[in-house]
């Protein structure tokens, strides 16, 4: 094990079959949660902040594992509640107007996840942009959000640092996918201890921005009552159970890999073997300890095309979900053939 950026990362312990190693069962917190008729309710004096749902969904056991990388990072409950901790005082102590909009461009990371967490325990909003935006794009999503932050990675901060000093962005920080970079280097230096933030169940959580397929890309504001409510309708629908593993291998810019996986994985607690790039022989590989797995059809095309993808092999599989564009039939019946 090493210690990074200020909270312990193990390379031991590899995730159990079954899920037998993550110990702890997933609970839903009394303090948050309020029983109602046909639903669970929240009542009007709780706070409705969406990290205090996925919060309360950890397992008993911190100390169990709740990522599993691709590189042999291992990431537990207590490491996300104290990372989270760590990057949301470092945006408070930047003393930005409340609701400020935090602009995140990066690759895909554990850490860039802990920053989205972040940004919701300090009752900011969420603006995640695609990694394959160039500088006109950057320029208009910026001006138009205005964000109070941006954060980019190492290599492209020069060009974005300048778009969004220009539009009055007080705060630029990098942060790359090796967990390096000036976010991290601040955060390491804040306090493991947070008070999540108040939220109304109308106060925004986050924004994402249209493809623009029919005129300029508009920025859709999301609630946090509209993302918690989404994650628990989806964990009632897909029959989330304790011992869920979830593989991850979506990017953390749109809703499906950013909302409807980590969500569906957090609010269940269940464990993510964490892939930050999608290769089709890695993800079937992991299929032997994992039983959730969510993708777009490419995805499923690419895997269709590995002599590895048996029924054997996604024995212990229960649910895929195909999603963000449509599934076509013959590649629907290919894997039902494959898969069984």
């Amino acid at each position: 094990g090493r210690t990074v950026w200020g909270f312990h990362c193990r390379r031991d312990q590899a995730l159990g079959r079954g899920g037998e190693s993550f110990g702890g069962q997933a609970r839903l917190s009394g303090s948050f949660f309020q029983p109602g008729p046909g639903a669970l309710r929240m009542s009007h004096h709780m706070n409705h902040n969406l990290f205090v749902a996925l919060r309360g969904a950890f397992p008993t056991d911190l100390n169990a594992t709740a990522v599993e990388t691709d590189n042999g990072l291992h990431y537990s409950w207590r490491d996300l509640e104290r990372a989270s901790a760590m990057l949301a005082n470092l945006l408070e102590d930047l003393d930005l107007p409340p609701r400020s909009r935090v602009a995140v461009q990066v690759e895909k990371s554990v850490e860039a996840m802990l920053l989205y967490l972040a940004t919701l325990r300090a009752g900011h909003v969420f603006l995640p942009l695609n990694t394959a935006y160039q500088s006109a794009e950057v320029a208009y999503f910026v001006g138009n959000a205005e964000p109070a932050v941006v954060v980019c990675t190492g290599k492209n901060f020069g060009w974005v640092s300048k778009i969004a000093f220009k539009a009055g962005t007080q705060h630029v920080f990098t942060l790359n996918d090796d967990r390096t970079g000036s976010l991290l280097e601040r955060a390491a230096h804040h306090s493991d201890q947070h008070s999540p933030a108040h939220c109304a169940p109308d106060d925004l959580a986050a924004i994402l921005y249209t493809s623009g397929t029919t005129g300029r890309s508009k920025g859709a504001m999301l609630t946090h009552d509209n993302l918690f409510s989404n994650a628990r309708m989806l964990k009632d629908y897909w029959g989330w159970v304790p011992g869920d593993v979830l593989i991850h291998a979506l990017p953390i810019f749109h809703v499906h890999g950013l909302f409807v996986a980590l969500h569906g994985a957090l609010i269940n607690g269940s464990p993510m073997l964490w892939h930050a790039k999608f290769d089709p022989k890695r993800v079937i590989a992991d299929m032997a300890r994992a039983s959730v797995f969510m993708g777009v059809p490419t995805l499923y095309v690419r895997m269709l095309a590995e002599p590895t993808l048996t029924r054997a092999a996604v024995a212990r599989m229960r649910l895929f979900i195909a999603g963000s564009a449509p599934l076509l039939i013959e590649t629907f019946k290919d894997w039902q053939t494959r898969t069984g």
